[in-house]
């Protein structure tokens, strides 16, 4: 059950002071900007990734602060990374050592400060480790897909030979291949085997003639098994997380799932994802579905809607610490049963979506939802009067849908 609930945030005149952790110049932080306008709320201030990983960040007594991706910063990958290239491959592992002990900063700051953050930092380095989140949900009953590396006591993978190991005693012929700290699908890998003994591929993953390992924005293919061993080689020393690639449901012939934000422990917004890859992030060439004919088919088969969002709010109850995050929810093939791909720290970034029909977010989208969230934990006195009657989640949403979770 979500702590978030007893959270009480410090009255202040004119509604709470907020500020976010975030690069200035994204979209993530001016999507965020709008909504905190749009409730009637003093812009929040803005303290950038640059200050916090220079160790020059301050907070304010009494602020409530949102910690938002670090993006693609040229700046602040160098400073997470050691590198200068966003798009590069390499170099994940050292990026969430330098990410997450920067976050733990950021909370140690807060908290030195009297602030109150909206983001937990331990919540976050699991979320972004998907061998821990795996176990962490399946542990709680979250439906997931099958991982030999799920857990921190699983033995790391080494290289190809590891994975095809592990392919054969798990009887595993097909499996996805991720960077234990990736995002966005970063050196993602749909490993399968084709019949006689052959191996294929499907990932973003382009190597140039030096050997390095970029992201792009299209699928490729990989034919052969020595290509998908030396590709997996040298994605290993930054440490790989395997699970059982799952037949997804179909709508018009590509294959689909949902991203499902879920704030202070209620689903609020879903959108489908689709595409004629294993991959369905927008950014690869998904597109977005149709909501209600997913729905549909989810009710045709003799499946529930509500106990499918269940699910995610099961998951999300897993990061107890954190306003909001987004669940990759994988639909089997006929739509009637459903498992959790990965639940995301910085899933929100869904512009112009707006609240599930009796979510308590209708008409507001993702950021607006976690605005009006923050605002019904605020003392009445603490917020703008043209809000008080503002819908959102509220503390007794939160214990009635807790209760439906808990449900057999």
């Amino acid at each position: 059950m979500s702590t978030r609930a007893a959270v009480r945030l410090p009255a202040t005149s004119g509604g709470p002071r907020l500020a976010v952790v975030g690069i200035p110049a994204d979209r993530r932080v001016g999507l965020f900007q709008d909504a905190v306008r749009a409730a009637g709320l003093p812009a929040a201030r803005t303290v950038s990734w640059p200050e916090v990983l220079r160790g020059e960040a301050v907070f304010l007594p009494g602020e409530t602060v949102r910690v938002d991706s670090p993006g693609e910063d040229a700046e602040v990958d160098r400073l997470l990374r050691g590198g200068d290239d966003p798009t590069r491959v390499e170099g994940s592992a050292r990026w969430y050592a330098r990410f997450t002990a920067a976050v733990h900063e950021v909370a140690r700051a807060a908290a030195s400060a009297g602030a109150v953050l909206l983001d937990g930092p331990r919540d976050i380095g699991v979320m972004f480790d998907k061998r821990l989140c795996h176990g962490v949900l399946d542990t709680a009953g979250v439906p997931v897909p099958d991982s030999p590396t799920s857990g921190s006591g699983a033995a790391p993978v080494r290289g190809w030979t590891d994975v095809r190991r592990l392919m054969a005693e798990h009887r595993m012929p097909r499996v996805f291949v991720k960077p234990a700290h990736g995002s966005s699908a970063s050196g993602v890998m749909a490993v399968e085997t084709a019949g006689r003994g052959r191996i294929r591929a499907a990932t973003s993953v382009e190597r140039d003639g030096e050997g390095r390992l970029f992201n792009s924005l299209r699928v490729r293919h990989l034919t052969t098994e020595g290509e998908v061993a030396a590709l997996v080689d040298a994605l290993a020393p930054d440490g790989l997380h395997i699970e059982r690639w799952l037949p997804k449901a179909s709508q018009r012939g590509r294959a689909a799932d949902l991203r499902v934000v879920v704030v202070a422990g209620r689903a609020t917004h879903a959108v489908v994802r689709t595409s004629r890859s294993p991959m369905t992030n927008l950014h690869l060439g998904g597109a977005r579905g149709d909501l209600d004919g997913a729905r549909a088919s989810v009710e045709a088969a003799g499946g529930s809607w509500k106990a499918a969002l269940a699910v995610c709010e099961q998951a999300a109850a897993c990061f107890p610490d954190t306003l909001c995050v987004g669940v990759d929810l994988l639909p089997a093939t006929g739509w009637r049963r459903f498992a959790v791909g990965e639940v995301n720290a910085f899933g929100d970034l869904l512009p112009g979506l707006t609240g599930l029909p009796g979510s308590g977010a209708e008409g507001l989208d993702t950021y607006g939802a976690q605005i009006a969230a923050v605002l019904a934990s605020s003392p009445p006195s603490a917020r703008p009067e043209d809000d008080r009657r503002r819908t959102g989640p509220t503390s007794d949403d939160r214990t009635r849908n807790d209760r439906v979770i808990d449900t057999p």
